[in-house]
């Protein structure tokens, strides 16, 4: 499969989760992908596992909070490969005090940080060469917590998650005239390692019920092997027992 050959895809969060699946996604479909993560050793074990594989991938440790950090990544890149195609702006987390009884300043500031700062400072560092180029794709992981405010999910994450909808709409508004496209996904419970971050981790039953990696992997292709001309604004997905609804589906 090779639908991307040629296009150079940064993705952050790549060291697990949704991040990763988009990785190893768009590498099989012949993407170059640049994984970046906290984590050094994480991501460069991913990039390397892609490589096995037959893909086209290197690591590059990011941390997405560090907004000159996050500038010198994207130039390093820029010099590799001369071009930053595809966006996907997957890093983000929650915190286990969520709730406004125990919601502290420093919590707040560092959901908010990741989630809605740190897709913003990666979408600066790839906005000019974009306009350039007059060409490109950003991919913004949101949640269902960003279309539905949720009390899963607590005040922070779900205005971050919601600032980040916003902020994908307004990439289009005005971006489109330079060729620039821009998705929002929102997808509601995924099996990811974020789970251990709840209050009460959600069981192996409970998670097997939820979206896994691999499906929002395909999403992310699907907006990726669209032709340039066709922007896809916005996919909102959920398990088929999705806990989020009121009623029996919340039943155990």
């Amino acid at each position: 499969m090779s639908e991307l050959a040629g296009k150079i895809a940064w993705i952050t969060g790549a060291g697990t989760g949704i991040g990763l699946a988009g990785a190893q996604a768009l590498a099989a479909a012949g993407a170059t992908v640049v994984l970046s993560g906290r984590r050094a050793d994480v991501v460069e074990t991913e990039a390397a596992a892609i490589v096995a594989g037959g893909g086209k991938a290197e690591a590059m440790a990011l941390d997405v909070v560090d907004s000159d950090a996050v500038a010198q990544v994207a130039r390093t890149i820029l010099q590799r490969h001369g071009a930053i195609d595809i966006l996907v702006n997957s890093a983000g987390l929650n915190v286990p005090n969520r709730y406004w009884k125990d919601q502290t300043t420093s919590g707040w500031n560092e959901v908010v940080r990741i989630n809605l700062d740190g897709s913003y400072y990666c979408i600066a560092a790839v906005l000019p060469a974009m306009r350039e180029r007059r060409d490109g794709l950003i991919i913004n992981i949101s949640s269902w917590a960003g279309k539905y405010t949720s009390a899963i999910t607590g005040p922070a994450y779900s205005a971050a998650k919601h600032a980040v909808v916003a902020m994908t709409e307004s990439l289009n508004m005005e971006e489109c005239m330079n060729g620039i496209r821009a998705c929002v996904i929102c997808p509601a419970e995924v099996a990811t390692p974020i789970m251990e971050k709840r209050p009460v981790p959600p069981s192996a039953e409970e998670r097997a019920r939820m979206l896994q990696p691999e499906e929002l992997g395909r999403a992310i292709l699907f907006v990726a092997g669209m032709p340039a001309h066709a922007c896809v604004n916005e996919i909102t997905i959920s398990p088929t027992w999705n806990r989020a609804f009121p009623g029996p589906a919340t039943a155990k």
